[in-house]
């Protein structure tokens, strides 16, 4: 008999999007698109489209546990990736469960805020994200607002101020921060990825114009988790995440799905026959 090949694994702990553009729906398409089995965690239910955000049901954070604990108990995950993660309680609970298991990289995108402006996390939330999830992460990859949000201070407007509110954050105890710079402006989107270790990268990318842009920030994590379960390092893995988002954005542009910020083309590489990244 055969012996099985071992299945890269990757868990998604985050919010469900009912029109399919971001939350879990995003993030088990970018691990089906690099060929990574996916699991998900439900924290959140919303009812949302291309236009915004109607409503949110949050998931009781004891069963946000038991989903967790039922997942580890019988797959090899690999990585996993958060998203929203609603209130404080959730919070918590992941914070909990994922102190269980060190040795699994965690990368936590704090989602606070949809691309349409709905609030996704309790402002009540935020210190509990700061105090108990941020310490345990291998990676944050929060946007300009968020990290602003987060630090309590203004967005940064230059990369040397990028650079800077990245090496605050990792004084909460995380092991990088890749701040992302898609909400700035220029023909370049430029992220930074700072590490405890004292190293510092430039990413850029070309400015994509389009409408199109629903859960690139889902995408982009779930992509680096998807890596990270693969075994890639971490430079590497959110290097090839920036390439696969950027190509995702790019095909996305032909896509005529909704009536507000369409979702990115996360299954590409499979319709073109072409590699991720």
């Amino acid at each position: 008999m055969t012996q099985a090949t071992a299945t890269p694994v990757a868990l998604t702990i985050a919010g469900s999007d009912s029109s399919g553009g971001a939350g879990i729906q995003a993030d088990l398409k970018t691990f089906t698109a690099f060929a990574v089995y996916g699991a998900s965690v439900l924290t959140a239910l919303t009812a949302q489209n291309t236009k915004g955000v109607a409503a949110v049901h949050p998931v009781p954070a004891s069963f946000v546990r038991a989903q967790i604990r039922a997942v580890f108990d019988d797959l090899a995950v690999g990585a996993v990736k958060t998203g929203m993660l609603a209130n404080a309680e959730v919070v918590l609970a992941v914070a909990g469960e994922m102190g269980r298991h060190p040795e699994v990289p965690l990368v936590v995108d704090p989602v606070m805020v949809s691309t349409n402006g709905d609030l996704l996390l309790e402002a009540d939330a935020v210190s509990a994200l700061k105090s108990r999830l941020l310490p345990r992460a291998d990676l944050i990859t929060p946007n300009l607002p968020e990290a602003a949000s987060i630090l309590g201070g203004k967005v940064a407007a230059s990369e040397a101020e990028m650079v800077e509110q990245g090496r605050r954050l990792l004084e909460l105890g995380c092991g990088a921060v890749l701040i992302k710079g898609g909400h700035g402006v220029g023909a370049a989107a430029v992220d930074v990825l700072v590490t405890a270790a004292g190293s510092t990268a430039r990413l850029e990318s070309p400015r994509i114009e389009t409408l199109n842009t629903h859960g690139t920030g889902c995408t982009l994590s779930a992509a680096i988790a998807a890596l990270l379960a693969m075994g890639e390092p971490l430079e590497s893995a959110v290097r090839r995440a920036k390439t696969y988002v950027t190509r995702a954005i790019d095909h996305g542009r032909e896509q005529a799905i909704g009536h507000g910020r369409g979702p990115v083309d996360h299954l590409f590489a499979i319709r073109t026959a072409t590699p991720p990244a």
